[in-house]
């Protein structure tokens, strides 16, 4: 998966808020075409928290049927471990391949608790599971260690950029677990976690424009360490600004910017709110300053 870009898409909806399938079906097709090291359907990019379970299981067959067995595909699941296992089962039946363990909800845990969260989840599929520590979840060195030897748990993705502590957990687990930068708009920190061992990430930028997220990756693969602060300067950067104008940008920015490129993945759920009129502006122009960074086109 450190190969190239994850991707996340986003999971399309119609006018009225009811799930678009084909729409999805097609979005997911655009995102495959640029080649990511993997899916990950009904994640937080997809709006994992807003589908029913009918709906989830639409998603994540398209999302099979489409990859058709020449990528992974990792279905999200969350809340509680009883209803992450309902999810589980369901992305088990669809054919995925692995399951990204979202933070459960609401409350605050103890570290028994996190690594008991991801014990009777593994007690209950056959997929490999890759824990997302981002939020209330933040697992210690000695937790890691514990995690890494449930039968099942391949890997952790990290959301809190705590480089630090990342270094010190990537050192406690085996050669083969895996690590993931989860950071929001990951880029950003992309070389730093690189540096620390954590090459594979996750890019939301990859569900609207792949052609900037492959060219930074490429940089990056590189050492292009210009064209890597180019588009961070140039485009990271101010995404990054405009992201955190409003809660819930993290996605509502990223459907809005597909949109403007035609992509039918149509509004997001509530609680999430599409972005104003001058949001979406100043979104318009930054995207066309990020594509023309890379040769592409709006």
């Amino acid at each position: 998966m450190a190969r190239g870009v994850l991707s996340f898409p986003l999971t399309s909806f119609h006018d009225d808020g009811s799930l678009d399938p084909d729409g999805f079906r097609a979005h997911v097709a655009a995102q495959l075409a640029t080649e990511p090291g993997a899916i990950f359907p009904a994640c937080g990019t997809g709006e994992f928290f807003s589908l029913d379970e009918d709906e989830y299981r639409q998603v994540v067959t398209v999302a099979v049927e489409e990859a058709g067995g020449r990528l992974p595909v990792v279905a999200g699941t969350g809340y509680g471990w009883a209803q992450a296992a309902r999810f589980a089962r369901i992305a088990e039946e669809a054919g995925a391949d692995a399951l990204l363990v979202l933070p459960h909800y609401l409350v605050a845990a103890p570290q028994d608790g996190l690594v008991g969260q991801l014990e009777q989840l593994a007690a209950r599929t056959r997929l490999p599971l890759i824990a997302y520590q981002r939020g209330q979840v933040a697992f210690t060195v000695e937790s890691v260690r514990r995690i890494t030897r449930i039968p099942g748990v391949i890997g952790l993705k990290d959301g809190h950029s705590d480089l630090d502590r990342l270094q010190r957990l990537t050192l406690a687990a085996p050669e083969d677990f895996l690590f993931f930068n989860g950071a929001a708009t990951a880029e950003i920190q992309a070389r730093a976690y690189a540096a620390v061992g954590v090459p594979a990430y996750s890019s939301a930028v990859h569900a609207f424009a792949p052609e900037i997220a492959n060219a930074f990756f490429a940089a990056l693969q590189d050492g292009d360490h210009g064209t890597v602060d180019k588009l961070l300067r140039d485009f990271y950067v101010p995404l990054v600004e405009l992201r955190d104008r409003v809660p819930g940008y993290a996605v509502s920015l990223v459907k809005a910017a597909a949109r403007l490129r035609g992509r039918p993945v149509g509004p997001v759920r509530a609680p999430l709110t599409d972005p104003s009129d001058a949001d979406l502006a100043d979104l318009r122009t930054l995207l066309a300053t990020g594509l023309d960074l890379v040769g592409a086109a709006l």
